[in-house]
Formats: C-alpha cells, sequence, structure tokens
C-alpha cells in the first residue's frame, strides 16, 4: 500500500473543496486546490491528521507544526488553533483527512497494550517534551499506512462499517501507541475522558493502600506509562507516587494505632506493610517516635487533660 493508493481514496471521496463528511465519526476528508491564509479551527476531541497530498501547517499558541505525506500529526484536545494550506494545485490538489478520536478507544487498546507489555519506555526528556506539547508530529510508516488505508476502505460497505472500520480504528490507534506518541496519546485520553488522571490515582490508592500496589499499578489504571505517570503525578502532588502512598499509609496507620484495637503488628499489616520492622523505621522517620511510643504519649496526653479539667 502506498501514498497513491491514500490520494486515490481521499480523492474518491471527497467530491467538493473544503470538508468533506466521511461518513464516519469524527472524519473529515479535505480537498483544496490552492494555498490558503491561516484560518481559525477548533476540535473538541484527540484528533488525527493525515495528508496524501501537499503540506498544512497548524499553529498553536505560537508553535507551528508542518505535517505532509511524510508524517502525521497529533492534537490535544479542546483546541482552538490557525490552520494553513501550505501546498495545493488544481492538477495535484491538497488531500488530507482529520479523525477525531474517542478517547475511550485510545484506553481500550492501551490497556490491552499494557497487560502484555507490549509498549516501550521513553527518556525523561521526551516525556517533558510530551507535557509541555499541544500537539506532536512523527513519521508516517508503512505500517501506519496500511492501517490507515484498510480503516478507509471498510467504509465502503454497510457491513464492512460496522464490522471491520472498529477494528482498523483501533489498529490505527495501536500503531500511534507503539512510536513516540505513545505518552502523548495517552495523557490527553486520560484528561479528555472526563476525568484527572492524577485524581483517579488517589481515589484508587485511597481505595488499595492496604494491598501491594506498585507504581506501575497506579500507571494501569489511568492508562498512562509508568514514567508519565510519575512526572504528572509529581508536577501536579510535589510527591512521587509512592510518597504520597507511604504518607497515606502512616497516616492510616496512626488512626489505627490511637484507636487502640490493633497491635503494632496487626496495624502494619492493615495498611499494607508486609514487615513490621519496616513500618517501625517508617512511622518514626514520619512521626519522630516509635508507633507504640506515640501512642502511649497521646494517651498520656489525653490523662492529663482530663485531670486538667477535674481540677479546674
Amino acid at each position: 500500500m502506498t501514498t497513491g493508493d491514500l490520494i486515490a481514496e481521499l480523492a474518491a471521496r471527497s467530491p467538493k473543496l473544503g470538508g468533506n463528511d466521511a461518513g464516519w465519526p469524527g472524519l473529515t476528508i479535505y480537498r483544496f486546490v490552492e494555498p490558503t491564509q491561516p484560518q481559525w479551527e477548533e476540535i473538541q476531541s484527540l484528533s488525527l491528521g493525515i495528508v496524501a497530498q501537499g503540506r498544512k501547517a497548524v499553529i498553536i499558541d505560537g508553535k507551528t507544526y508542518r505535517y505532509d505525506p511524510f508524517n502525521y500529526l497529533i492534537l490535544s484536545s479542546h483546541l482552538h488553533f490557525q490552520a494553513q494550506i501550505l501546498e495545493a494545485t488544481p492538477r495535484k490538489p491538497f488531500l488530507s483527512f482529520v479523525l477525531q478520536i474517542d478517547p475511550a478507544v485510545v484506553k481500550k487498546v492501551s490497556a490491552d497494550m499494557l497487560e502484555h507489555r507490549s509498549v516501550v519506555a521513553f527518556p525523561p526528556e521526551r516525556v517533558a517534551r510530551i507535557h509541555q506539547d499541544k500537539g506532536m508530529v512523527s513519521a508516517l510508516d508503512p505500517e501506519m499506512m496500511g492501517a490507515v488505508l484498510r480503516f478507509l476502505q471498510s467504509l465502503g460497505t454497510g457491513a464492512d462499517r460496522r464490522v471491520l472500520t472498529p477494528m482498523y480504528l483501533q489498529e490505527i490507534v495501536y500503531r500511534v501507541l507503539q512510536r513516540e506518541q505513545y505518552a502523548r496519546m495517552l495523557q490527553i485520553a486520560a484528561k479528555q475522558s472526563g476525568q484527572n488522571p492524577v485524581s483517579a490515582a488517589l481515589t484508587y490508592m485511597k481505595e488499595h493502600y492496604a494491598e501491594q500496589i506498585t507504581v506501575n499499578d497506579m500507571a494501569e489504571q489511568v492508562c498512562l506509562s509508568p514514567s508519565s505517570f510519575s512526572h504528572l503525578f509529581r508536577e501536579i502532588t510535589d510527591r512521587s507516587p509512592y510518597q504520597f502512598l507511604k504518607e497515606l499509609r502512616l497516616d492510616q496507620a496512626r488512626q489505627l494505632l490511637l484507636d487502640g484495637r490493633l497491635s503494632v503488628t496487626d496495624v502494619s499489616r492493615a495498611v499494607g506493610y508486609s514487615s513490621t520492622s519496616h513500618f517501625i523505621k517508617e512511622f518514626r522517620t514520619r512521626f519522630g517516635t516509635t508507633p507504640r511510643a506515640y501512642v502511649d504519649a497521646e494517651t498520656l496526653g489525653v490523662q492529663l487533660d482530663a485531670l486538667r479539667g477535674g481540677a479546674s
């Protein structure tokens, strides 16, 4: 499958200049026969942009993203930006499509990938760039080209559109996630889903702090890579996920100790520590004393307060 096949497919589906409804939710095919001045546009959902012929630029907050038949574009959701056709003629019209992708599809595919650990890790500098940018351009390779063409061709008949198109859409998402767009796309999907990933992770911690959960477990809950999740979590809470979980466990332990119904060993297990000695060490670091001494001091304080009250 070649760029020529993609040109033919888009040409057949774009009878008019400008935007053409392509018969699938969120999919618009564009045809232009001359360059345009920057025009304001808006998208509501995570979007994939692919050019079959010509060149296009998207300007967001003063930053320009250029893409062409060799590169595709991922844009964040809820964006107001300028778009400009850079290269188009009547003989070689500009042909492209923009596909707004349901974040639920991204989360489903990423969950399957995480389960089988078929994702790649990214260096910190790339993760940092991902969080700053509202768009990203990547190379359009043969695997991605094949997935795109299968998706477009399946729109031809009702049966194919019902059965095959959703499968090929998932393949497109899979191809994107396999490459450097991975963390970016997951972050956008997590934000767009209406659930802040850090808030969701905090809820998960509060419900499962007594279990042996890891940073990987937390990241999987919000469909982010461990590195992206840790970066975003620290950015918002000023703590690492592990540090926050430890503080949550120790605060819960303090309440259980003051309740007085469980031993130190039972409390340590109740808040997720497999080692009582490790629990005592971390409790001392956080509160400045051992669990037993802490309880004794609090009990003595209560008794003294009661005596003072009685004396008065």
